[in-house]
């Protein structure tokens, strides 16, 4: 465990300490909390210290993962703890995922009551949900038992479930349950080709016109939002105060029709079947990193009503659900990154 410089007084601001700081979601919630008033200092929690030196920010080494330093002292005097440590590969090895993603979290939970420290928010997902409709959307009543065969859905609905019992036990910690859809941003976009495509995607070749066909599965309607919306969402749930679930997500939802405009390629009806099967296959020889199952959650997900986050939080993404799509495809082609590990071109 290595602090690089010490948390600044809180005097003047929160004290957030963001876990998980140096991958998609959290160098964004970083340098938004960096680039607040409301906020004095941040602490960013990581498996690897970065080369990236945002402002009022200190790094510190440590894993969530059983067998891990005490988490105690590092939440002493925070106002808020912002989880996001989240490992997805690999998906031929669900026990090692569960070990970060479901024990490392409740590492995270418990440190953090025993801390005193005010809120908690928690990097939940829209993969949290029960399998639900593609003709209208839900609001963060639906049900969230996930889809029970991808560890991705089944890790985070478990820990709905924790959360549950944890609001219950702690009546005085203001928990918060962040619910995006797919995120994206452009220096997202190698680490997200390594965790879902592999090597097979290429990278370069991802351009409008350059792509013939778009398939048009049944289900395959998605919502995406640009990874820096979702961080204001998550730094208005840090300094307001609110409480419980969150659904985040662009307009408009994303089908074959709209893939289709933004790569200007015509559509391919496809059965899933045959989809899932190839994918199935590449997957079980090692050729992608993303599971079938996970397939097979996605075509399930339903759609979100963020009216919640709208009203209660005064959050309105900047980006379309396209222009966040758009601008990650031109991370892949020109191998973006960040001075971060997890992010790394």
């Amino acid at each position: 465990m290595n602090r690089t410089s010490p948390m600044q007084s809180g005097d003047d601001g929160l004290r957030i300490v963001v876990v998980g700081a140096t991958g998609n979601v959290g160098t964004s919630v970083v340098q938004a909390c960096a680039d607040s008033p409301a906020v004095a200092s941040v602490l960013g929690v990581a498996r690897r210290s970065p080369e990236w030196r945002p402002p009022k920010t200190a790094w510190l080494t440590a894993d969530v993962e059983p067998g891990g330093p005490d988490l105690v002292p590092l939440f002493s005097g925070a106002d808020v703890v912002i989880h996001l440590a989240w490992k997805f590969q690999p998906t031929h090895s669900p026990e090692t995922t569960w070990r970060t993603n479901v024990l490392g979290s409740l590492r995270v939970f418990e440190a953090a009551a025993d801390a005193g420290v005010p809120a908690l928010v928690y990097a939940s997902s829209v993969g949290a949900y029960s399998p639900g409709p593609k003709d209208r959307a839900v609001d963060e009543s639906w049900p969230t038992h996930g889809w029970p065969q991808a560890a991705y859905t089944r890790e985070k609905a478990y820990l709905e479930r924790v959360l549950d019992t944890y609001e219950r036990d702690h009546p005085d910690l203001r928990v918060v349950r962040m619910r995006p859809g797919f995120l994206f941003k452009r220096t997202a976009a190698a680490e997200q080709r390594r965790i879902f495509a592999g090597r097979l995607l290429p990278g370069r070749l991802v351009r409008p016109g350059l792509i013939p066909a778009v398939p048009d599965l049944p289900g395959l309607t998605f919502q995406a939002l640009h990874t820096d919306d979702a961080a204001t969402a998550y730094l208005a749930a840090a300094t307001l105060p609110v409480r419980g679930a969150f659904n985040l997500a662009a307009e408009p939802p994303v089908d074959a029709d709209v893939l289709a405009g933004i790569l200007h390629a015509r559509r391919w009806p496809l059965p899933a079947a045959p989809a899932r099967a190839a994918l199935a296959a590449a997957w079980r020889l090692h050729l992608v990193p993303a599971s079938p199952d996970l397939f097979d959650a996605v075509l399930r997900l339903p759609l979100l009503d963020c009216a919640r986050a709208r009203t209660d939080l005064a959050w309105q993404p900047q980006y379309t659900a396209v222009q966040a799509i758009e601008e990650f495809l031109a991370g892949l082609r020109e191998g973006a990154g960040m001075a971060t590990a997890p992010l790394a071109a």
